[in-house]
């Protein structure tokens, strides 16, 4: 993630804690020193909606094979024994897991903080005070655009409107919650309005994803934005990051999944304020870029681990049979020893590019999935040649 709210302004939200802290960026096992990855769970594959870019591809069906309760109880506990400091619960739909609860208490119990990945349309008043009450951390839910787009996206009619009342629901409790909004062709020109909304309706945090070619989204290459439309979209979100500021309204606005962004950001300052700058600059290396295999981690519902949630092909080992920081821990994986120290790998762009130590190679998945080749040049970066290469540091 990145954190234009963070660089840009100094402000400080608990992430922030963990993705810019000395020693992040040179800790080949955790987000720093001493604690283990974010973990983002695919608790279960099941989900209420068919979403066009679903990396799960879910469906409103049951999946054999998930976690059972008592098993899902002990994967949480060797997260402890790990110092995972963050669970994210995914899906399919974390909320029609019965046991949901059940699991996030216990997380919030060993003092994991829980947090909600969640397309809103379950959230009611009562789920709302429950998810405040027992210490959630953070519910994400996600928006696609506005309500037509939206609901051509989600594949159901009313799914917008059932979204933003579970918003509603949540900023009514004191529940933070914010928006997670994946960016292509079909949504782009709703961005805009999107930032408003959060305005109207007290959203207090949104995160831009950038598409990802995984599951259903590997379908939608082609409906990806430009390179100059996606230099254009950080332009609009460092003056509204900046207006917000300005006018006292305490949003945080993120990107996630192209550390690109990262580099764009502190080449538009330098313009302006390079002393601003380099203290940009400097957080950016303690992060030190893309954390999949690292700092970031992924569970399915069956139990696999994985480098991220859009790389599922690619497995580690099974939390059924290994405490999972036994599993995180391994190099026997070719993919995840290469990952912990991926620089001399990297090829094309991404191998002569200055501002590895800022980025760290961008998204593998992104790049295997237009190229073939896990280590290639990931096709969504939108640095020139002459910034990834021409620019003095």
């Amino acid at each position: 993630m990145i954190s234009l709210s963070k660089l840009l302004t100094g402000s400080c939200h608990y992430g922030d804690r963990l993705r810019y802290t000395a020693g992040a960026a040179r800790s080949p096992h955790g987000v720093r020193e001493g604690l283990g990855p974010v973990v983002a769970w695919n608790m279960t594959r099941t989900c209420n909606l068919t979403c066009r870019h679903c990396y799960m591809n879910s469906d409103p069906k049951t999946y054999e094979g998930e976690l059972n309760t008592g098993e899902a109880l002990a994967f949480i506990r060797s997260l402890a024994d790990f110092q995972v400091p963050v669970l994210l619960f995914s899906g399919g739909e974390p909320l029609i897991r019965p046991d949901f609860f059940t699991l996030a208490e216990e997380a919030a119990r060993l003092e994991i903080r829980p947090t909600l990945s969640t397309n809103g349309t379950l959230i009611d008043r009562a789920t709302a005070h429950r998810l405040k009450d027992m210490g959630v951390g953070y519910v994400g839910i996600s928006l696609d655009g506005l309500e037509p787009v939206h609901d051509a996206f989600r594949c159901q009619q009313g799914a917008f409107r059932r979204a933003m009342e579970g918003i509603e629901h949540c900023v009514a409790v004191g529940q933070r919650v914010g928006l997670r909004f994946t960016i292509n062709r079909h949504n782009y020109a709703d961005i805009p309005r999107i930032l408003d909304l959060m305005e109207e309706a007290s959203i207090d945090r949104i995160c831009f994803y950038h598409l990802v070619y995984s599951g259903r989204g590997s379908e939608m290459v082609k409906e990806d934005v430009t390179h100059d439309e996606t230099r254009q979209l950080m332009d609009l979100l460092i003056d509204r990051t900046l207006d917000f500021q300005a006018r006292g309204l305490e949003k945080e606005l993120l990107t996630v999944d192209n550390h690109a962004d990262g580099v764009y950001l502190y080449l538009k300052l330098r313009e302006k304020d390079p002393a601003a700058a380099e203290s940009l600059l400097a957080l950016l290396r303690q992060n030190g870029g893309n954390r999949s295999g690292m700092a970031f981690a992924n569970v399915d519902h069956l139990g696999n681990v994985h480098p991220d949630q859009f790389t599922q092909h690619v497995t580690f080992g099974n939390v059924r049979e290994k405490p999972f920081g036994s599993i995180w821990q391994s190099t026997d994986h070719p993919l995840q020893a290469g990952l912990k120290d991926r620089k001399t790998l990297l090829k094309g762009r991404c191998a002569q590019c200055q501002w590895q130590d800022c980025c760290n190679g961008n998204f593998r998945a992104r790049a295997e999935a237009v190229t073939g080749d896990f280590w290639e040049a990931d096709p969504a970066c939108y640095l020139t040649d002459a910034e990834i290469g021409g620019v003095s540091r």
